[in-house]
């Protein structure tokens, strides 16, 4: 099979996304498609390839419903003024779905079928909230309804993980601090800049604020602090709003290629992708889903967890990420060096582009040969990614 390099990626910011509070959101006047439409062809500029060369086209929402409906892919197509030569998929794997699009565009072309693969994610929190109304409960087919039952809630399921791997409130709320301390660290030294593309986005009051920071980051954030925190699932329970992951809107997106296309066109990747992994597990522990993903993952690329440098654990919950460190027996220093989702913020369906992205990225900066992306699903799966630092020979 052909290899497989990631030959651009950018992102916008992730804004903090409140439904009951949708003023305070500062992409509140803004669809996520809109997101993404504004930085597909920032980075089709900045990768310096022609549009017209595009293969195909994978982007992933997790709720694509309303505004957030994709027309299998397309309306992000029509909406950046691209090709309409340009085919379209729309992937749902829920927090995997762009993760999921770029192991779909891994395998087009490593198997010859494409050239080059637009990857995207995107979702909005705010505007399409998680969860259904009773009128669409009511349209749900009989087999569904078991998935509205509480233990399929997500905080539930994060709940019943710590319970099953007995990590203690106290470390999940240190590691939520961690979150909040190195991605405030990592901002205030720049290391965000040269993935995120700024966007001048109209506020509630009619100002116009160029937003090019993660808003859910917080600059003072302590242990103490979240030690005080109260549970936010049940009366009894230790998973809280300082050790899971925030609400957000944001949309990210990631161009692959074959590398003889990447060295024909004099373009330097990011990185080469090695592997790729998906797992499902019971969906009652859906936080569980990383671990065996990224042993597939790590199998196919006759890797051990040991052998990587640097991963980017999605930090749905900081037991997801604690879970895997412990199951895995990776070192926690090499785990979210930037910060993870509890701070940097978690909007779904863009999540997965965002982690490969980040990764790669730090793995240019630290020197690291791999790293390992994962994330837990909704509905109890898992997927993982493996990538390697390229060296140049061009």
């Amino acid at each position: 099979m052909r290899e497989v390099v990631i030959a651009g990626y950018l992102r916008t910011a992730l804004s903090r996304s409140r439904p009951s509070e949708p003023a305070r959101d500062w992409f509140c006047r803004m669809r996520g498609d809109e997101l993404l439409a504004k930085l597909l062809p920032e980075l089709i500029k900045r990768t310096g390839i022609p549009a017209e060369s595009i293969d195909d086209f994978l982007v992933g929402c997790a709720t694509a419903v309303g505004e957030q409906w994709a027309y299998g892919g397309r309306i992000p197509i029509f909406m950046a003024n691209l090709p309409h030569t340009i085919p379209a998929k729309f992937v749902d794997q829920q927090c995997g779905s762009s993760m999921a699009g770029v192991q779909i565009g891994f395998m087009e072309i490593a198997q010859e079928f494409a050239d080059v693969v637009l990857c995207a994610g995107y979702e909005h929190m705010t505007r399409v909230a998680m969860g259904m109304s009773n009128v669409e409960k009511g349209l749900l087919a009989p087999n569904m309804t078991l998935f509205l039952s509480p233990e399929y809630h997500m905080g539930l399921t994060a709940e019943k993980l710590t319970a099953q791997s007995k990590i203690a409130r106290k470390e999940m709320d240190q590691w939520g601090a961690r979150s909040h301390q190195l991605a405030s660290q990592a901002r205030s030294q720049g290391f965000f800049k040269d993935e995120i593309f700024p966007i001048e986005a109209v506020q509630a009051d009619g100002s116009v604020l160029r937003v090019d920071t993660d808003q859910a980051v917080r600059d003072d954030a302590t242990y103490e602090g979240m030690a005080e925190l109260k549970p936010a699932f049940k009366k009894d329970g230790v998973i809280t709003p300082g050790n899971a992951s925030p609400l957000n809107a944001g949309a990210t997106a990631m161009i692959l290629m074959s590398k003889e296309t990447a060295k024909k066109k004099g373009i330097r990747p990011l990185a080469t992708l090695r592997s790729i992994g998906f797992a499902g597990v019971d969906p009652t522990v859906m936080g569980a889903g990383p671990v065996p993903a990224s042993r597939k993952a790590l199998e196919n690329a006759g890797l051990q967890a040991r052998n990587i440098d640097y991963w980017e654990i999605n930090e749905a919950f900081s037991v997801v990420a604690l879970n895997c460190i412990k199951e895995l027996g990776i070192d926690p220093d090499k785990v979210n060096v930037m910060g993870g989702g509890i701070a940097i913020g978690h909007a779904l369906g863009a999540t997965g582009v965002r982690l490969i992205g980040t990764l790669a990225r730090i793995l240019n900066l630290k020197g690291g040969r791999y790293g390992c992306a994962n994330a837990c699903v909704g509905g109890g799966q898992g997927v993982a990614t493996i990538i390697e630092k390229e060296s140049y020979d061009w």
